[in-house]
């Protein structure tokens, strides 16, 4: 009977040693065991896909100013990582990004942008090569929701389109019938 209580108190030893090394707290809904949880969480933003609404993440840009601008847009930082812009234009998928017309929560105070691919399409990636919309002047301005809208308003005089050489990465996190 020594044997099994001294094995006990050695097991009762040995579990609050445990549990002031490594303490068990409860973990954030569908977190793994062990990750910390974000005291910063990166917000959704709000965009479009072929007519429909997305939602997506700012993360790193290849541009300083931009990943200035989109930090002041959203809260969490956004990261400088210029080799982003040394990615060949075929790994790139597209973002049409609007300096002026309708008012909205786009990086420019305007519409949201437009994405030409979402996760399962085939040119889907993370990385999109930016390129800026811009209305002309006298046209009547209004929120355009596709690649193929911008295109239509392009082909009419409407508006511009300018590729600065930015790179953004802007993960998909919904999209019509799909999330993460």
């Amino acid at each position: 009977m020594i044997g099994v209580g001294l094995w006990l108190a050695v097991l009762a030893l040995g579990a609050n040693v445990l549990a002031r090394y490594f303490p068990v707290r409860p973990e954030a809904s569908g977190q793994m065991p062990g990750m910390a949880q974000s005291v910063d969480p990166t917000p959704p933003v709000t965009g479009f896909y072929k007519g429909r609404e997305i939602l997506f993440i700012h993360t790193e840009a290849s541009d300083a100013k931009v990943a200035e601008m989109l930090t002041r847009m959203m809260g969490p930082k956004v990261l400088l990582v210029p080799n982003l812009r040394e990615i060949p234009g075929r790994l790139l998928a597209n973002v049409y990004v609007f300096t002026n017309g309708v008012k909205g929560n786009g990086p420019f105070g305007f519409q949201p942008d437009v994405f030409d691919a979402v996760p399962g399409d085939t040119g889907y990636t993370p990385l999109r090569r930016v390129t800026l919309v811009a209305w002309k002047t006298g046209v009547s301005a209004r929120v355009l929701r596709s690649v193929e809208d911008i295109q239509g308003a392009r082909h009419a005089g409407e508006l511009t389109t300018a590729q600065p050489g930015v790179v953004v990465n802007m993960p998909i996190l919904t999209w019509p019938g799909g999330r993460r």
